[in-house]
């Protein structure tokens, strides 16, 4: 099946394997995925055990406090379905030398997808939607890493096909830039020109976006007769954003009517505490007070509708007469802004974090 792509008209293939192929390649997945942790490189950080997205964002915090601020952003195109079946099972069998297994690896890259009731096998991707997938691209992407060079190219960032790279100047930037394409190429992929660029950040300029947040360089307001000083700030992208607001449309569009009002809530809450869960961590209390203006517009639009009332209704059903707004969670206070030198993992308000 196809499903679109997040922000895009694209259609991205998504192989859904049968429940007992599920449980096969799960069993494959924790016999190997220790094998090959042992080899990962700190670099990587999508689909990997104890290491998340606000990992790899820490060290563009780190970074760019070290003075790493031309950055190279891009993203490879078609990652899954390009991974080539022959160099794969090379970089298995680096690892792995039982037959069974890798005959059962063969067995999975070569399972076909059913369209239409015809069955198409190809000789290249690993099938998104399959337990084992990340893992075997993570292997295969591992030779990137392999060959990277910090101190020649800048320090690299890697979230499955997400690739950012932090560079000390431009020349060093355009250099890393050839030798990522270099790299790719010898891997058979190619970056997406649509989302490949080098970007200068400096206050006042432009910012960057990956893994969901918009990057800036910003400085800090002075207080308490403290000097300003610049730091990399991040909040929700625009699609980020937009996708909130989508969410939160469709939760209260008029086909749910007939709901209670409750219900509907229950279900916005258990969308914002996943939505805020990812992206209080940055400096998004601005971008927080937007959503919440907006969610409590929906609600009271769909409260005089459910009830056929003014508009008036609506809000004043959902600020006086119901002490906790019908139970929507508050987006205050739950901001946690990073800082450089402080692992995000802290405990809230601990090591000198600030809420907002």
């Amino acid at each position: 099946m196809f499903i679109p792509k997040p922000g895009s008209s694209e259609l991205r293939p998504l192989s859904i394997p049968s429940v007992r192929d599920r449980i096969v390649q799960a069993a494959v997945k924790i016999v190997l995925e220790p094998v090959f942790e042992a080899d990962m490189l700190p670099c990587s950080f999508g689909f990997r055990p104890k290491r998340s997205a606000h990992d790899a964002l820490q060290v563009l915090i780190e970074e760019s406090a070290r003075g790493r601020r031309w950055v190279v952003e891009t993203d490879i195109a078609n990652c899954f379905s390009a991974i080539p079946h022959q160099e794969l099972m090379q970089a298995v069998e680096e690892r792995v030398c039982d037959q069974a297994v890798l005959k059962l690896l063969r067995v999975m890259l070569r399972a076909g997808v059913m369209e239409h009731g015809l069955v198409r096998r190809e000789i290249t991707g690993s099938p998104q939607g399959g337990v084992i997938s990340p893992l075997l691209c993570n292997v295969y992407l591992h030779r990137l890493d392999r060959q990277w060079s910090t101190r020649e190219h800048g320090v690299l960032v890697r979230y499955a096909d997400d690739v950012l790279v932090m560079c000390k100047s431009r020349e060093q930037a355009e250099a890393a830039l050839q030798r990522l394409r270099d790299l790719l190429a010898e891997l058979g992929f190619q970056p997406k020109e649509a989302k490949t660029r080098i970007v200068h950040l400096q206050v006042g300029g432009e910012g960057v976006d990956f893994l969901g947040f918009h990057h800036r360089l910003v400085r800090s307001r002075p207080r308490d007769g403290r000097r300003p000083f610049t730091f990399l700030a991040r909040w929700p992208a625009n699609k980020a954003m937009q996708h909130a607001r989508d969410r939160i449309r469709d939760l209260t569009a008029h086909r749910r009517l007939l709901l209670p009002v409750e219900a509907v809530v229950q279900g916005i809450n258990v969308f914002l505490r996943g939505w805020t869960g990812y992206f209080r961590y940055g400096h998004s209390a601005q971008r927080f007070s937007k959503i919440r203006l907006y969610l409590r517009v929906r609600v009271a639009l769909f409260i005089s509708k459910r009830y056929r009332r003014s508009r008036h209704f609506g809000r004043r059903a959902l600020l006086h007469f119901t002490p906790n707004e019908f139970g929507l969670i508050s987006l205050y206070g739950i901001v946690v802004q990073p800082r450089a030198g402080k692992p995000w993992r802290d405990k809230p308000n601990a090591g000198g974090e600030r809420r907002r």
